[in-house]
């Protein structure tokens, strides 16, 4: 496997942790959003990763079984909303409830430290990568 590819699979990583952080980071930041654009209140967002191969198609079997991560899609949360009795909202039906997200603080805040996690070991993958390649560069001299 080239180093080139090692560094490849690090920033798919990086990229991913970093949509990642950003669906979760609009999640907390609309935690009360009870209106939006579409109409409603904010619905939940969480990004869905897939793999990709690394290598090219005369890969060899190594490089064929190691894949890199891509963001396919960012899919809506499909549950319903949240309601609250609040006749004083400006946006409350005639029984006087509020729609609300579905979007919990405690499990967005763990999410982020997970994700934060994760893109810390993909910085650790490129500079491990990076000291190989000056060892190898070492090598000759």
């Amino acid at each position: 496997m080239k180093i080139s590819e090692i560094v490849d699979i690090g920033v798919s990583g990086l990229l991913a942790q970093r949509a990642r952080m950003a669906a979760t980071a609009s999640n907390l930041a609309n935690a009360q959003t009870t209106r939006t654009p579409e109409g409603g209140p904010y619905r939940r967002r969480d990004p869905v990763f897939t793999t990709s191969a690394v290598g090219g198609p005369f890969a060899d079997r190594l490089s064929r079984a190691v894949r890199k991560v891509e963001v396919a899609r960012v899919a809506l949360d499909p549950r319903p909303a949240l309601t609250r009795f609040d006749p004083g909202h400006p946006d409350a039906d005639d029984q006087g409830h509020v729609a609300l997200p579905r979007v919990n603080t405690v499990e967005e805040l763990s999410n982020m430290m997970s994700a934060s996690r994760a893109y810390q070991a993909n910085l650790l993958i490129l500079r491990k990568a990076r000291e190989m390649a000056r060892a190898a560069l070492g090598i000759g001299s």
